[in-house]
């Protein structure tokens, strides 16, 4: 079995690998952002490269994740398994497209840029935060008038 402190030091690398890329490639800018989402006025098609190498990357690691029974330090290895598209996601990914064409951030550049100090992305961090906590008490409640119907 691998030390905790050995997996905490490899997940903080590849968090900040992540954040890396995430400030190297622009998606961190609101503006470059919104421009990219712009459609119909200065369309900055830039982003689309980004996404697409993120795209490849994702396939062919998720390729090799599904060979395989434990992650790289032994632990049990957990994959999603559902692949049904109900009525939670659907208005889970219009609530993430929304959220992303307003704001210019989405989870993972809103956090980066919070922790360089963006005033807007602290903003949105905490409304993110707060919708999150407001899912939780809806899903709580839902799932207890489900269990006593």
């Amino acid at each position: 079995m691998t030390h905790p402190s050995i997996v905490r030091l490899s997940e903080f690398i590849v968090g900040l690998l992540f954040g890396s890329g995430l400030l190297l490639s622009g998606m961190t800018d609101p503006g470059k952002v919104l421009g990219f989402l712009d459609l119909a006025g200065l369309w900055d098609p830039s982003l689309a490269l980004v996404m697409g190498g993120a795209i490849a990357v994702g396939f062919f690691a998720f390729a090799g994740a599904k060979k395989r029974t434990t992650n790289f330090f032994g632990g049990a290895l957990h994959l999603p398994t559902s692949k049904d598209i109900d009525k939670r996601l659907l208005l889970g990914g219009l609530l993430f497209g929304v959220g992303w064409g307003l704001a210019g951030f989405c989870p993972g550049p809103g956090i980066v840029s919070m922790a360089a100090g963006q005033p807007k992305a602290l903003l949105f961090v905490l409304t993110m935060l707060v919708g999150m906590g407001l899912f939780e008490v809806y899903d709580r409640m839902a799932r207890r008038t489900q269990m006593t119907a």
